[in-house]
């Protein structure tokens, strides 16, 4: 039985460009087939339990023929499964996707095309450039660079020049000089305001503006490479003014997050709002244990629980789906007292519908035991469904405030080193500017999938104390949050940011305040 395949066009690479219809339709991909000029932060979010196969082509360097990908989307589609064949940009322009589609409908195999918001709009208005503006082009011209290999020149530069409106080049750094000379043969004037953007719309944006005459060696000097897009017309000279991406907060920063996937959006979304590129990198994962017989038990008799303590959000969450199963009322749980670790498990037993009659005002796992100890709990009987390795200090606590504990483990954290972005290879290309870590297994798991690289420079923002704890063991420099919630781990992303931008970034460890201090500064405070 035949499947299906989406094309689908991934934008320029800012993952807040990728299409609603186009996220939904690879979140319900089987197999995901994508190209080099995907970007990272798409890249990194692609859940690696699909099937994903690169098929990234360089300029020049086609390690994978065209002919090979049409081949496997052909056979992915006839066992059945839904293909994503995610291409940079839109699929349409520049790109091969009409030839991948006819290959399709050669085998009978249906498919869609989702297009993309494509580079040669959106670079330019990253930059500044718009590319139609009333006072100064009524037309735009997308023109690519790069020419089918034996093909003889098609463009019409005198044609071009005589249209008056803006010239857009895709794929045309390397051809800069012929375009440039072609231009002014074909009679466009030598002060003729141009850009060269390289990167547009990530943290590697880089934006070279000029005149016409002037923009070979302005590249040359900025050391321009692709992707980049040029831009010819009197619209540039718009660029310093409309030009917004480099007054974000955050800009030309790359981010890398370790949380597990299910609970990394919220803090991506914080940081992409401020300018940000994040690079989703999840270093473990949480798996529910096989076989929760005793969770079940629990669940039998839970009218029995006075207090349930729940120290993550993946507890929450593994404790009402195993309650859903065991079709187990929720009205049961009325008489029940919640009491949550910290904000996010909070919002997670929120989400539920229940309200956390407590959460101490430090998020960790002693805290929260001897918060419930003052409550006056001894008789009172305790669930706490939690990680197989759970704080040490928590059941002790309870138990000699009198209180009967069931310590239930319900699931496990696995270091996670797989996905499509490798954080070896970012590291060592000084692509990775900063990581945030939210707990201890995070830090391993990070340290794992980049092994061999050096984690010396690496810049870390850790929610607590034991988290940094673990990260100086490798070496990282390490910055702790005032609170253990996304809102102070942002503050503190920001602060860094900002004396990153002013000095060497010491500044931090020299506030008055414990608060973002490196954590050398702050030993036995």
């Amino acid at each position: 039985m035949a499947g299906k395949v989406w094309l689908v066009g991934a934008g320029p690479g800012d993952a807040g460009l990728l299409t609603v219809k186009g996220k939904a339709v690879i979140e319900k991909a089987d197999v995901i087939v994508y190209d080099h000029l995907v970007g990272n932060e798409i890249l990194s979010s692609l859940d690696d339990k699909k099937k994903l196969i690169n098929v990234g082509k360089l300029a020049g360097h086609h390690p994978i023929p065209q002919e090979e990908i049409n081949r496997r989307l052909v056979e992915e589609a006839r066992k059945g499964q839904r293909v994503v064949r995610l291409k940079g940009g839109d699929p349409f322009l520049f790109g091969r996707g009409g030839e991948e589609l006819a290959e399709l409908g050669k085998y009978g195999i249906p498919f869609e095309v989702v297009p993309g918001v494509t580079s040669s709009l959106a670079v330019p208005a990253y930059g500044g450039i718009p590319v139609t503006h009333r006072d100064y082009a009524s037309s735009v011209h997308i023109i690519t660079g790069h020419k089918k290999r034996g093909k003889q020149e098609e463009t019409d530069y005198k044609a071009l020049v005589k249209t008056g409106g803006t010239l857009v080049f895709l794929m045309g750094v390397t051809a800069l000089p012929d375009i440039r000379a072609k231009l002014l043969e074909a009679g466009m004037r030598p002060d003729m305001p141009a850009a060269i953007l390289q990167e547009g719309t990530t943290a590697g944006q880089k934006n070279v503006t000029g005149t016409l005459e002037e923009l070979e060696d302005k590249a040359r000097e900025a050391q321009i490479c692709p992707p980049a897009v040029i831009v010819v017309g009197e619209v540039c000279r718009l660029s310093g003014t409309l030009s917004f991406r480099e007054r974000l907060p955050l800009f030309g920063t790359r981010i890398a997050l370790t949380r597990p996937r299910k609970v990394i959006s919220a803090l991506a979304e914080r940081l992409r709002d401020e300018g940000a590129e994040v690079l989703e990198l999840p270093a473990i994962d949480t798996k529910e244990l096989e076989s929760n017989e005793k969770l079940a038990g629990c669940l039998e008799r839970i009218e029995e629980y006075d207090w349930i303590v729940f120290t993550s959000q993946a507890g929450v969450e593994v404790f009402f789906d195993k309650a859903r199963q065991e079709r187990v009322d929720i009205r049961r749980l009325s008489e029940a007292k919640f009491a949550v670790i910290g904000e996010g498990t909070q919002a997670a037993l929120r989400q539920r519908g229940i309200y956390a009659d407590m959460m101490p005002k430090v998020y960790d796992g002693e805290s929260l035991a001897n918060t419930l100890a003052d409550r006056g709990i001894r008789g009172a009987r305790i669930l706490v469904p939690r990680a197989e390795k759970g704080n040490e200090f928590l059941v002790p606590i309870l138990e000699r405030a009198g209180a009967a504990v069931e310590d239930i483990p319900v699931y496990r954290t696995v270091i996670h080193t797989g996905g499509t972005v490798s954080v070896k290879t970012e590291l060592e290309k000084g692509k990775i500017d900063l990581v945030v870590f939210t707990s201890s297994s995070t830090v391993e798991g990070f340290a794992a999938a980049a092994e061999g690289a050096s984690l010396s420079k690496i810049r870390a923002a850790c929610i607590g104390r034991q988290t940094a704890k673990t990260a100086e063991k490798y070496g990282m420099q390490c910055y702790i949050a005032e609170k253990a919630t996304l809102d102070a781990l942002t503050e503190l992303i920001l602060r860094m940011e900002r004396c990153q931008s002013s000095s060497t970034g010491d500044d931090i460890g020299k506030e008055p305040i414990n608060y973002g201090k490196k954590t050398e500064k702050t030993a036995g405070q």
